[in-house]
């Protein structure tokens, strides 16, 4: 099982990754430069928007041709065929101190979406992570949001299992892939307790999950994968470069694993797209209700 590069964008933090079956593309962002990028996969085109934040998470809509973007501070309705915007309404309390991160789609049309302190400067340079400060949010098709953990370093990796009873969620600062039990009628969660803590491996970043129920957990600073089983045994996937994330299942069959990358120092490659061919497939892309 080998990476493939297949869009070589130079992302300071490429972030994001999401399959859109309908126009056979991948959307994904960078978050320093504040761009949303879409590789048409069979003509192999890379298109890229310019927003005047961050860009840090997408999500599928159940509105045709529309997805929901989160920015720094907000979240926007997005259609990419006119570039369209247009608010959603949720803002980010505490903004610009601290930020909005990781999200995605539940199975019951929710979108859950992470916060940390704001590494991003107005310019789009790095600035310092901090431990305490980020809250995992979940917003209603209706807006209404709910706040489901507090105090995070991180907030990173938002999955849920093929049968809809578990929900995996990260703290990258704290190293460690938490498990919750996920009520899909009523989209909430329970009983917090530790997945995957996986020491000399980076650090968790974002996740895909596959049709088996095993994690494909994207490592910061570890050059890898880790598959983590529904019990908890991982097998490492080794990358090209070495900051490993986000992961999205796409393609016909749900068979490749599209991977964005960060930059490193040194290394030609990173801040690419890459492409993986898996044995098992992933599951569709959540939508977000509308």
């Amino acid at each position: 099982m080998a990476a493939t590069c297949i869009a070589p964008t130079g992302d300071r933090c490429g972030e994001a990754v999401t399959w859109h079956a309908e126009e056979k593309a991948v959307y994904w962002t960078d978050i320093n430069r504040f761009l949303i990028h879409r590789l048409d996969v069979a003509g192999g085109g890379v298109h890229s928007w310019l927003f005047e934040e961050p860009v840090v998470a997408l999500a599928l809509t159940t509105r045709p041709g529309t997805l929901l973007v989160a920015l720094g501070s907000r979240l926007l309705l997005w259609r990419p065929d006119t570039d369209a915007r247009q608010d959603h309404g949720f803002t980010l309390p505490g903004w610009p101190r601290v930020r909005l991160n990781d999200g995605r789609a539940d199975p019951a049309g929710n979108f859950w979406v992470g916060s940390m302190k704001n590494n991003v400067l107005p310019d789009g340079g790095d600035g310092e992570v901090g431990p305490g400060e980020g809250t995992l949010f979940r917003i209603a098709p209706d807006g209404a949001v709910t706040v489901w953990r507090e105090r995070l370093g991180i907030a990173n990796t938002l999955c849920w299992s093929p049968d809809r009873t578990r929900f995996y969620s990260a703290d990258t600062l704290e190293n460690e892939v938490r498990v919750y039990d996920y009520d899909a009628d009523s989209g909430t969660i329970a009983n917090e307790r530790p997945f995957l803590q996986a020491a000399g491996a980076g650090f968790p970043d974002g996740s895909a999950m596959d049709r088996d129920g095993s994690l494909w957990n994207c490592r910061y600073g570890g050059g890898c994968i880790l598959r983590a089983s529904p019990d908890g045994q991982t097998r490492r996937v080794a990358m090209p470069v070495s900051n490993i994330t986000t992961a999205a299942f796409g393609g016909e069959a749900l068979k490749t694993l599209y991977v964005s990358t960060a930059h490193h120092p040194g290394e030609r490659l990173s801040g690419s797209l890459f492409k993986l061919e898996v044995d098992v497939p992933g599951l569709p892309e959540n939508r977000f209700r509308l």
